[in-house]
């Protein structure tokens, strides 16, 4: 099924959840329609349900969609249902920030692993996690088969780092390093860069 959806309708799925749990946890709400969620989101109610339809019928006619049978559906759909083990590689300020942050285990991710290559922090503890030497990163991937990785290295180190993810089985990276990475066609790379957004946003300001 994967193969036959566009990835933007996947890109979106997570936001319809945002939206979804935010509602149920913040408002109380039962209830919502495509047209309460579009509003919220800035996304037009036909594009909703046109994405809601491509993985079944979730709501109906007059009464709209029930948040959390939807919230469980898109859950499933996302394969959210446990708890996804995360490794972070870089312990600098940007991957202590990372370890700390609570939204991931609320949002079905774990980092279970950090590693960096500094003498100086690794063997240190990073919320209640040992900072490991990155010479042992290939080993501890297969060894776990872990899936998911997160970059927070400088742009000199992303690709080496990527490429031994690559070769002890990763099949997502979430990169936070400003450079585009070379993987194999079937890891799924995604990035987040805030000097992207940014300039992104001043295309639109007035000078």
């Amino acid at each position: 099924m994967a193969d036959d959806i566009p990835d933007i309708v996947i890109g979106r799925l997570p936001i319809y959840l945002r939206a979804l749990t935010y509602m149920a946890e913040e408002t109380g709400k039962v209830t919502t329609s495509s047209q309460e969620m579009g509003q919220r989101l800035g996304i037009s109610s036909a594009q909703i349900r046109k994405d809601l339809s491509h993985f079944g019928e979730f709501g109906k006619q007059g009464t709209g969609y029930h948040i959390n049978y939807l919230i469980k559906q898109l859950r499933g759909i996302l394969h959210l249902e446990n708890e996804w083990p995360v490794v972070l590689i870089g312990a600098g300020f940007l991957g202590h920030a990372l370890a700390h942050y609570v939204g991931f285990k609320h949002r079905g991710f774990q980092i279970n692993w950090v590693f960096d290559n500094d003498p100086d922090i690794v063997g240190r503890e990073m919320n209640e996690l040992l900072v490991r030497d990155i010479s042992q990163l290939g080993d501890l991937v297969r060894e776990e088969e872990v899936k998911i990785a997160i970059l927070a290295v400088p742009v000199s180190a992303a690709q080496k780092i990527a490429d031994i993810l690559v070769d002890a089985g990763i099949q997502s990276i979430l990169s936070y390093a400003p450079i585009n990475l070379t993987a194999p066609p079937e890891i799924q790379v995604r990035y987040s860069d805030p000097v992207i957004q940014l300039q992104r946003m001043t295309f639109y300001l007035e000078t």
